[in-house]
Formats: C-alpha cells, structure tokens, sequence
C-alpha cells in the first residue's frame, strides 16, 4: 500500500463493478446483437420449387432404388438430402434479425465478448486512474499500466491464436501469405530503424543509451563490472524480428479491413455522411503515421521549420494531439462497427448473384454453405476488426504514462500549471509503530529499494522511445495489410 496507495484498492473496487455489471449489460453484445439482420440459407423444398424439381418422393423409380440400397445394407444419402440444380436457378434470400442467441455457439464469441469488455473496463479504470494521478505526486506507481498490458496481452494473445487456425488450414496459401508479409515486415523495419531521428522521431537511440547507462550503473553498485547490455545494433535486429512477428500477425486483420470497408462503402451510397465517416475511418491510421514523420509533422505544426512561422501547437499540445487521435480512431471505430458488419453479412445475398452468373449444376448442401458460412464468420471478422484498434489505444496509453506525458497539457501552460498547484502527496510515516512486525518493515524497505533501482534503469525516456516505436510500428505494419487488401479487392479480385 506505501508503494501502489489507494489507487490500487480503487481500481480493483471499480474494475469488480464493472466486470459485475457486464453480465447484465455487455458493450460487445450490444453492438452486433438486435443490430444487425442475416441472410437465410435456402430450404430444400424451395431449392425444388425454383429449380422447378418434382419431390423425390412421388418418383417410383427412386423409391425402388432406396428399399433395393436398404436390403443390401448400403449406408447412401436420402435423395431427398442431396441434389442439383442449374447454378443460374433464381433463389430468394430471407432475412431474420440477429439476437444473442443466434451468436452464442459462434467461434471466438466468448474471446470477443472478453476483449471487448475487457477493454472497456480497463479504459474506464484508466480514465479514473488518471484522474487520481493529476491530483498526486508523480513519483507514485501508476497501476493502470497493468491494465494496459493486460487488454494487449489478451489482444494478442486472440491473433496468435487466429494465426495459428490460418496455419492449420488445408489449404497453403494462408501460410505463404503470412510468412511472406512477416518477411517483408522485418526487412522493412530494418530500412525504417536506420531512419536519422531528423526524420522519424522515435527518440529509440536516447531512449536505449539512457537504459544502457542506467544498467551499467546499477551493475557497478551492485559490485558487477559490466560493459553494459547488448549493443544497439544488436538491439536493432532482435526489434526487427519482433516487428516481423507483429506484421505476421496484422497481415489478416488489414486484409479484412480493407474488405469490410469496400463493401460498407458500397451499401452506403445513399447516405453522404456515412460515406464520409467511413472514408475517416479507413484513412485515420494513415494520417496517424504521417505525425511520427518530423518534416512533415512536428516542424510544421510546432513553428519549428525556418520558413515557417506560424505555430499552431506547442511541442507538449503535439504530443498529446497524436495520443488523443488513437482515442478518436477507436470510438470511430466502434461506432462504425455494425454498418462495417452488416457489410460483411449481406455478401451473401451477393454470392448468390455470382453463381447465378455461372454455368453448370451445384448441389443444395453447397449452396446452403455458400450462405451459411457467412453468418458463421461474422465474430472472426468483428474480431480482426477491433483487436488492431485496441491493440493501438492501449499501446498510446502506455506511451502517454510511461513517456510521463500530461493531459492538462493539451489545455495550455496555465492549465498545466492549475493541475500541479492542487497536486498532493500523502503523508509518509518515518517513525515505525512500538508493534510492527521487523520482518515487514525490511521487506517493504527492501521492496521499495528495488522498485527504485528499477525505475533509474527503465527511466521515461526509455519507455518514451521504446513504446513510440512499437505504437507507430504496430499502425504501421496494419495499414500496409489494409492497402494490400485494398489493392487486392479492387484490382485483382475484380
């Protein structure tokens, strides 16, 4: 309690009600659940009907067939189970709202109902949390990082496993797709981390010379002679292939991406606004990269290029803008997430018009997969359309309190300084009660002792360096997946 003070017991207290509260009200069922309306397959009998078929059942000759397979003891499909019909037969869609119910026995509905809830807990106690620590003494541990790390882990966790399905696939070609994108996400991110600082600013080299020197330290009091970690370069390369295993893991979530937002724009022609959010939506992530790009972001906006010298933020309003975009990139997200999903499910109705163009005979179990199928992958899609925007807002958080950034900030210098002045520190007690217990008092000071050893190692600029990269990274091997999946359905698909 000395180190993680109140806050702790707060945000377990408010984290509890609302993980209470989501059995009775879940963000994520609300948003597909009542929302969205789904294509039903054809039934047999109306299969015959437009295929203008006579019932099985009046054929003599097949009833004959059937008592003949039966005395031999033959295992074969009723007739009446099994049968083709022209691939040009005119089939009428019904349509029928989507409840809970509908969804419960859906692949990866629990893990998107976790995720989702999860992550709206989390934001909440981080909001709270961070409301607590303007008013406190900066040198306090900020427990919601924990829960930062927490929805990440769960986040990523969800991909790893969506990876791994794509690589039991009978088919190779999911694999190939992955591996090839992971190899050029890591010789991509070797080019990138080459990159001056002038240009892209992550603030890495600073961010590692300051671990470095901090390990190296703390070695030395320790009694250990250390030249220190690896070297940067090293350092580099281990980043590179962690930065290849991100890409392989946005590769599908950018391609759904892209093709979500193909056919949303397609069902929304009718509606200019709507096209205008969904436009925002798609191109937000791009803008979001262009502000890591010093040029063309920070020299602008802040006056700091010679020939320009209008400014229009100060540098600690610029980095709280870039923070604040992955907020609004996610709550645009999820506004758009039925309309994006709706999408999805009336590709049935369009499957249906494509073999309708086709030549030949296909059989009704086919064609009642080739609607089915759709309505049983829609929580895989809302899955690879949520996970990469919380991945990212989650990651910006982290950026935001490790970098030792502040909110008030973004309001102007007197704002910040308003929040300081109210800033306050608990009272520490320096004299031990007659009956503490002297094993607790050495194993909280040593407790302490180590924490603040730790903290001169893993210093904010570190964190600042570390977790820009990684952020700025993660948006950008997702929207390379996005402009490939672009190309692809516009170009190559058609």
């Amino acid at each position: 309690m000395a180190i993680l003070g109140a806050q702790l017991v707060f945000s377990l207290i408010v984290f509890s009600f609302l993980q209470k509260l989501s059995c009775f009200y879940s963000l994520g069922r609300w948003l597909l659940a009542g929302r969205l309306v789904r294509y039903l397959h054809p039934s047999d009998e109306d299969l015959r009907k437009a295929a203008g078929i006579a019932p099985s059942g009046s054929n003599k000759s097949n009833s004959k067939s059937r008592r003949n397979n039966a005395k031999k003891g033959t295992l074969l499909k009723d007739a009446d189970e099994t049968f083709t019909i022209p691939c040009n037969t005119p089939m009428q869609l019904d349509t029928a709202p989507v409840h809970a119910i509908d969804l419960v026995h859906l692949h990866y509905y629990s893990e998107y109902l976790w995720i989702v809830d999860f992550s709206l807990s989390a934001v909440v106690v981080y909001v709270l949390t961070e409301v607590y620590y303007l008013f406190r003494d900066t040198n306090e541990m900020n427990i919601s990082i924990l829960w930062c790390l927490l929805a990440v882990a769960f986040c990523v966790r969800v991909l790893i496993s969506m990876t791994a399905d794509y690589f039991k696939a009978e088919d190779g070609g999911e694999r190939i797709l992955i591996f090839t994108f992971g190899f050029f996400c890591l010789v991509l991110s070797m080019g990138i981390l080459v990159v001056d600082e002038s240009v892209l600013e992550f603030g890495l080299e600073a961010g590692y010379e300051n671990f470095s020197s901090g390990a190296v330290k703390l070695l030395k009091v320790q009694g250990i002679e250390s030249a220190g970690p690896v070297e940067f370069l090293t350092f580099k390369i281990i980043l590179a292939f962690f930065c290849a295993f991100i890409g392989a893991l946005m590769t599908f979530p950018g391609l759904r991406t892209a093709k979500l937002y193909i056919d949303a724009l397609k069902y929304s022609r009718e509606t200019r606004f709507k096209q205008v959010l969904l436009h925002l939506n798609f191109a937000l992530p791009y803008l979001m990269l262009l502000l890591w790009i010093k040029p063309l972001a920070r020299d602008i906006l802040c006056g700091l290029n010679w020939k320009i010298k209008t400014k229009v933020f100060t540098e600690p309003v610029f980095e709280n803008v870039r923070i604040s975009m992955f907020v609004v990139l996610c709550v645009l997200r999820l506004a758009l997430l039925p309309t994006h999903m709706q999408s999805h499910l009336n590709t049935a109705h369009n499957k249906i018009e494509s073999l309708n163009k086709e030549s030949g005979r296909v059989s009704n179990s086919d064609v009642k997969k080739l609607v089915a199928r759709v309505f049983y992958f829609i929580i895989v899609v809302a899955v690879q359309y949520v996970v990469p925007v919380f991945v990212l807002l989650f990651l910006a958080f982290m950026y935001k309190t490790l970098g030792q950034f502040s909110w008030s900030g973004i309001f102007g210098e007197r704002a910040e300084q308003f929040a300081m002045s109210y800033q306050w520190s608990a009272p520490v007690a320096v004299q031990k009660p007659a009956n503490a217990s002297e094993t607790l008092v050495e194993t909280v000071s040593e407790f302490t002792l180590v924490f603040s050893d730790l903290r001169a190692v893993f210093t904010p600029v570190f964190y600042k360096g570390l977790l820009s990269f990684l952020t700025w990274w993660t948006c950008m091997s997702w929207t390379l997946a996005m402009t490939f999946g672009l190309y692809y359905h516009t170009r190559v698909d058609n």
